[in-house]
């Protein structure tokens, strides 16, 4: 069973971070069997080696672009049954039924696709071409006799086909997907909630496996959850982190001149102007949404998946200024991105800047777009966290002391200088050719932070990111 996120559409849960867990087992998807691995495998050989897509069309003709297309398809199904059975990708080179192995190709497309939603970091290119191959197959659905379009196997509805539902509403649940890490627990605490866990998991295993769903099942399940738990911790932990360095070091109201958050067009490479009430209320507007938009992630990329994949509104090449991009409309992620904004707005009791959302422009052009930008947060953020939090390890080391009291005053000094230019020029509408690219819209803050990381390396601080183990704003440090 799939889900159909369409269906009463403007009345879709927004589960979050606080909401129960069978709000967000909806979107959650459900860890892979030892089989379904092997699937990735060829399935992420196969894409890596193609390059689908990565020609520009412009000046060819519809027909030649479709004959094309339909080429490098066929190619590329039948090089993923060959690698899967021998005998049948045989049988697809004589007779070229794709329609026959349906079955085959929707799984292991369905597989590809569950698996970046719980890996953000894997399959880096192999996904943009692997969602592009599914738009142009469910375009030719009808020369290829059979539509791939499919929903993702999610823990409600693994569950709710074996009618064991009930699993998500038992009480139990909240210790069997509890994430267990170090943080400042002593050793012996975390053996105890470990051996806690354990028991638990047993007995809901126990409790709930019968004839439909065995006990491996149900332990996929839990840990799926558990997986999600894990996300949440690590990609929406950093967004949370820096609003709490934003309130302990900035008062919104006035601060010393160094420390002013003050910005004005024109300087510093800024294109926005606000004093430092209103950049201090900009900034922490901005981290909020940010974290609300990753708290629902699994259900926008859902959504996103469903809008890049509807036969109704399909994409248009169209030339952006960044060459040719696949624009499409995105009805659901909007839908549900206005929600999230309307509701951060309401939370901070209103808001400064645009609330333009650009979805299906030259922007943005397409959902497979805007899941690359806001997957990119923890990637921003992470770092600058790091070197804040290894600040004052540095100050119990001689030689690194001497460096940050020559160059900053104090530890204190080194961290208000990292922050202080990151909430200025990390949000001052940078970033793009013009305001309305760039600026203070939805997308438009982000696009000024990535602009503040491409400039690290001139940064006076940057020696501090080095020592911290920065190698780029690619999720990779050094031990």
């Amino acid at each position: 069973m799939s889900m159909d996120w369409s269906k009463d559409g403007d009345k879709l849960p927004m589960p979050t971070r606080r909401a129960n867990i069978a709000s967000r087992a909806m979107y959650i998807p459900v860890r892979f069997s030892f089989k379904q691995r092997k699937s990735l495998r060829i399935l992420e050989a196969g894409l890596s080696v193609c390059q689908y897509a990565d020609q520009d069309p412009a000046g060819v003709k519809g027909t030649i672009i479709t004959r094309n297309k339909l080429r490098d398809i066929s190619s590329i199904l039948s090089g993923l049954l060959v690698a899967s059975s021998y005998d049948e990708g045989q049988d697809l080179l004589k007779n070229r039924d794709f329609a026959q192995n349906k079955d085959f190709f929707m799984a292991i497309f369905e597989i590809g696709r569950r698996h970046k939603i719980m890996n953000p970091d894997k399959m880096r290119s192999e996904y943009g071409k692997m969602i592009y191959l599914l738009q142009d197959m469910v375009l030719y659905r009808d020369t290829l006799e059979f539509n791939i379009k499919s929903g993702i196997k999610t823990v409600y509805s693994f569950l709710k086909e074996r009618g064991a539902s009930a699993l998500l509403e038992d009480p139990d649940m909240a210790i069997a997907t509890k994430e267990i890490y170090d943080g400042s627990k002593g050793k012996y605490e975390t053996q105890r909630e470990i051996k806690e866990k354990e028991k638990v998991l047993k007995k809901l295993c126990k409790k709930y496996e019968s004839h439909t769903i065995s006990s491996e099942e149900i332990q996929y399940c839990i840990y799926s959850i558990t997986d999600n738990n894990s996300f949440l911790n690590a990609n929406a932990l950093p967004v949370e982190k820096m609003i709490g360095l934003l309130k302990k070091f900035y008062r919104p109201d006035k601060m010393a001149p160094e420390h002013d958050l003050s910005i004005a067009s024109g300087t510093g490479g800024a294109r926005l102007s606000h004093s430092h009430d209103t950049q201090f209320n900009y900034v922490l507007q901005s981290l909020m949404l940010w974290k609300e938009i990753i708290e629902n992630m699994f259900m926008l990329w859902a959504l996103a998946e469903d809008d890049l994949l509807n036969a109704d509104n399909p994409y248009k090449l169209t030339n952006t200024g960044q060459g040719l991009q696949r624009v499409q409309e995105c009805p659901q992620v909007s839908r549900v991105m206005h929600a999230i904004l309307e509701a951060t707005q309401q939370q901070m009791g209103g808001w400064v800047g645009s609330s333009t959302i650009h979805l299906g422009d030259h922007n943005v052009p397409n959902a497979l777009m805007f899941i690359d930008k806001y997957t990119q947060v923890p990637r921003i953020l992470v770092p600058i966290v790091t070197v804040i939090e290894a600040i004052d390890r540095f100050m119990e080391q001689k030689s690194s002391q001497k460096y940050i009291e020559a160059a900053f005053g104090s530890g204190e000094g080194a961290k208000m200088a990292i922050l202080t230019d990151f909430f200025r020029h990390g949000f001052d509408g940078s970033g793009a050719d013009n305001f309305y690219d760039a600026g203070s819209c939805i997308d438009g803050r982000l696009t000024s932070a990535w602009n503040w990381c491409s400039q690290l390396e001139k940064k006076k601080y940057y020696p501090l990111f080095l020592l911290s183990g920065f190698m780029g704003f690619d999720g990779d440090f050094q031990k």
